[in-house]
């Protein structure tokens, strides 16, 4: 198990945690690619597993494997107290009121399109308008793009600075009466910036605006408090979180998701069904029809189990020690140029462009090198072209990476310059 205890070996990546401990924890960190030693950092995309979350996923089908609140034989009760144990434990790491209030999904994408098709069919219409930002994953974009083009609500959108923070001054004019949601990302998943939270969503609630947070980039990172927040839905993904694929959540105060109406109708999702209609059930199931993702569930509460132990803030400091580095190193490469504010403002990722490559080239060239990092518009197409520029590369942090690594990826990058400077 992990421990924040500092040796001497790890002095000089952070000050609180062990990372050789860690590193150990993580069996796919001991892999070699193309005959190298891996260096992943495409956490933002998504992150490894440790032998926690891996064991207690295999234990469930070892040794419990059964339908969740179906039965009353042994294996049944024994599946339901684990996978609702789950919930409980996320509740309990993100500020939630209650595990009532935490909903499983597949995923963030799914979490938001939940709330829009349901929340936004319910009280959205024509001449209403939908406030997001120019930074959004396309997830907190699309659905709301769907909506707008069936119901005919507006949707307007706050700038990004060159710098890549937003541009508040006109928020007030961007937040009316009219306004009813205001969706928008605690952390930019291509520049890093981290937003505001508090100071948007007081103006959001002051215009009597719902708020929907993504936190994908945020919870697995760093202490994440969603009522001391005030924001009204948030999304995230397990996978991003030492969690498996195939699992997500949707906090929602309880009496928003009380008063919305189901997501998906079927088994599990009632209370009763007869030939002449249904009643649903109470939450959190009314959103949840069929067979859940009972062991990615407590797969999740063994990465939360894990990521607690080790500590959030340990977690998030270690990230900003080895985002500041990377920034120091970085600028070493000839013609790179990073995206997004200085190190203080942003979580632990760093996107770029080298004059010399495409982002694509870049990241096949380090892949060659065992260095893992993303390419692409990273599903943020329009901050993209804010920067007029069809992609980047991205080099994203976690508690098991250290300044050596990044030391390799400078190293990397450099020889992509000299691959491709003619």
């Amino acid at each position: 198990m992990p421990t924040t205890t500092m040796t001497q070996s790890t002095k000089s990546q952070s000050p609180t945690l062990d990372i050789a401990a860690i590193r150990a924890d993580f069996p796919i960190l001991q892999r070699r690619v193309h005959g190298l030693p891996l260096v992943y950092l495409d956490n933002a995309a998504s992150s490894q597993k440790p032998h926690a979350v891996i064991q207690a996923m295999s234990r469930y089908y070892e040794q419990t494997n059964a339908n969740v609140h179906r039965g009353v034989h042994t294996l049944s009760e024994e599946a339901t107290a684990q996978y609702e144990g789950a919930r409980a434990k996320v509740s309990n790491f993100i500020g939630a009121c209650c595990p009532k209030e935490v909903i499983w999904t597949r995923n963030a994408t799914e979490a938001i399109n939940l709330v829009a098709y349901t929340w936004g069919r319910a009280n959205l219409k024509r001449g209403d308008r939908v406030l997001l930002t120019e930074m959004e994953h396309h997830s907190n974009i699309v659905p709301w793009q769907i909506l707008s083009a069936e119901i005919g609500f507006e949707i307007d959108y706050v700038r990004v600075a060159d710098d890549g923070t937003l541009i508040l001054d006109d928020l007030s004019k961007l937040l009316t009466p009219r306004t009813k949601l205001f969706g928008f990302t605690y952390m930019s998943n291509v520049v890093g910036t981290l937003n505001p939270v508090q100071l948007l969503t007081e103006a959001a609630h002051r215009v009597g605006a719902v708020v929907m947070l993504d936190a994908c980039q945020a919870v697995p990172h760093m202490p994440v408090h969603l009522q001391a927040l005030d924001v009204d839905f948030a999304a995230f993904s397990g996978h991003k979180m030492l969690g498996p694929t195939g699992i997500g959540v949707l906090w929602g105060r309880r009496e928003l998701l009380n008063a919305m109406p189901p997501w998906m109708g079927g088994g599990d999702m009632i209370r009763e069904v007869h030939l002449s209609g249904f009643k649903p059930s109470e939450l959190p199931w009314k959103f949840e029809a069929g067979t859940p993702a009972i062991a990615e569930a407590i797969g999740l509460g063994a990465a939360v189990d894990y990521l607690s132990q080790v500590g959030m803030e340990a977690i998030h400091q270690a990230e900003r020690d080895l985002v500041s580095y990377a920034m120091q190193r970085l600028p070493e490469v000839t013609g790179l140029k990073i995206l997004g504010p200085a190190a203080e403002k942003r979580g632990g990722l760093v996107s770029f462009t080298l004059d010399a490559a495409h982002p694509h080239d870049i990241a096949a060239v380090l892949d060659n090198l065992g260095i893992a990092v993303r390419a692409g518009h990273h599903c943020a197409q329009p901050l993209h072209e804010r920067y007029r520029i069809p992609a980047s590369a991205r080099a994203s942090f976690y508690l098991y990476n250290t300044r050596e690594e990044v030391d390799l990826l400078v190293k990397g990058l450099q020889k992509v310059v000299e691959m491709f400077s003619f």
